[in-house]
């Protein structure tokens, strides 16, 4: 048998290729849509990508199953569980509870493992050379290393109002299979810590049964359904809100990106009339470089981590957009947006672009510890705090007001524009964004308190919890 995981980071995300080396075949499992990167591991170990399979309609990223079919010709295998809402709008082979998947001598039996999601499955795998019982479970969102799927991404993303309790109940009963299985039975999920699709998602790739049993906070509660429900439902985070997005897209045919783009290189000349039309410009550059000048209303989304996640969060995918991003880190972040489906950039310009004096930059007002205690006292100041909520609860500036960075637009209402805006987030990327969403929004009478949280609290700065 032959078996890679292979984890994207930007996404959290992992997918898998198992292959049956004796026959010369293969499968892919939840792959994301730079597909390359699967074609090019099985010419290398010779192996022909025959099927392709997915856990369940995925929120947060754009699944490469119909491209990866496109340039392959594999079969698609994917759920047909979970009632007429939930199946997907284009061909494929629909997989119920305990259908085989067969793949020269490897099986993959279906568990249909609802509450993510109530299309999810999971594939137990059983190499036949080696032994007739399972080895490795493919779990998808349904059971993560030390946590379990959230089930109330349908109703908080997608709007579907009513199925998190649903959804709750359904997860309590998976796990009452997932506690059947062989303790030494492998455990590979779909994501890894980082993952919005969980709220205490571990950063080692895999697990087993067995561990998952002493470890996994989910599987303390299998004779209190109320209580596992509170606990379940409580302490998520905030779902990006291009996952509405995601649903609807992984679910019908679309448009397909069978390769990486290439952006155009635009001159100066361009992005001043883009900009001109107010077209949405991403600046990539690290926040410090950011502030020592930045184009008017250009927003400021480091190419990290979390690049992908704060571009779906902010960027309309209804309007074209321009990029600031330098050529070598070009095609890490054009891969970054085709993963979640931003396909409508116009371009890009370098960062020495910037240098021709063409546009006149702003800059942005960075503050240290100490003007930011002294504001504390300030009564025309007001504090505010863009982390999300369970970094809020755990400990907050006296008097600040809590407003994501991810909602930032919708509550401009909460901000005192007549007094002096002093904006922090836990080490200054998402105050940057915000800021930048605020500059764009009219609103520029702000200090930014870059070093953030994690100053505050080396330093000692007061905290009320």
């Amino acid at each position: 048998m032959f078996f890679q995981h292979i984890f994207e980071s930007s996404l959290a995300h992992a997918s898998y290729l198992i292959g049956c080396q004796a026959k010369g075949v293969a499968i892919v499992i939840d792959p994301k849509r730079d597909v390359d990167t699967y074609i090019a591991i099985a010419e290398k170990n010779n192996l022909q990508i025959t099927h392709i399979a997915e856990t369940h309609i995925h929120a947060d990223y754009l699944s490469g199953s119909l491209e990866l079919a496109e340039l392959t010709g594999a079969q698609l295998y994917l759920s047909d569980e979970g009632g007429a809402d939930w199946q997907y709008d284009f061909d494929h082979i629909g997989l119920k509870n305990h259908d085989e998947i067969k793949i020269g001598n490897l099986i993959f039996k279906v568990l249909h493992t609802p509450g993510h999601t109530p299309e999810s499955i999971s594939f137990l795998l059983t190499d036949t050379p080696a032994t007739d019982a399972p080895v490795m479970l493919f779990t998808g969102d349904f059971v993560f290393v030390g946590d379990i799927g959230r089930p109330d991404l349908l109703e908080n993303a997608a709007g579907r109002i009513g199925t998190k309790e649903i959804g709750a109940h359904q997860m309590f009963e998976s796990l009452k299979i997932f506690n059947q299985l062989p303790d030494y039975v492998q455990v590979w999920p779909a994501h890894g810590a980082g993952s919005a699709c969980g709220k205490a998602l571990g950063a080692v790739p895999s697990s087993t049964v067995g561990y998952e049993k002493i470890r996994n906070w989910a599987l303390k509660y299998e004779n209190n359904e109320k209580a596992f429900t509170e606990e379940l439902l409580s302490g998520q985070p905030e779902p990006p809100k291009y996952f509405a997005m995601m649903k609807k897209l992984n679910k019908i045919k679309r448009p397909l990106l069978t390769s990486v783009p290439t952006y155009k290189e635009l001159e100066a000349t361009e992005l001043i009339l883009h900009h001109k039309n107010d077209v949405t410009i991403i600046d990539t550059r690290n926040k410090q470089e950011f502030a020592q000048g930045f184009i008017p209303n250009s927003i400021n989304i480091q190419n990290n981590k979390a690049f992908s996640n704060w571009a779906g969060w902010i960027l309309d995918y209804h309007k074209p957009f321009i990029l600031i991003v330098a050529k070598d880190q070009l095609e890490d972040v054009t891969r970054k947006l085709m993963r979640i489906g931003l396909d409508q950039a116009i371009g890009y310009v370098t960062p020495q672009s910037l240098e021709t004096g063409d546009i006149k930059l702003e800059e942005q007002e960075i503050i240290d510890f100490n003007e930011m205690n002294t504001a504390l006292n300030n009564p025309n100041a007001q504090i505010l705090d863009v982390r999300n909520e369970s970094e809020y609860q755990a400990g907050h500036l006296p008097h600040a007001t809590h407003v994501f960075v991810g909602t930032l637009l919708d509550n401009l209402d909460q901000i005192a524009q007549s007094k002096d805006l002093y904006l922090h987030c836990q080490s200054g990327d998402r105050a940057t964004i915000a800021m930048s969403l605020l500059y764009k929004a009219g609103i520029k009478n702000i200090k930014n308190y870059s070093p953030g949280m994690k100053e505050w609290t080396e330093k000692n700065g007061t905290l009320i919890k």
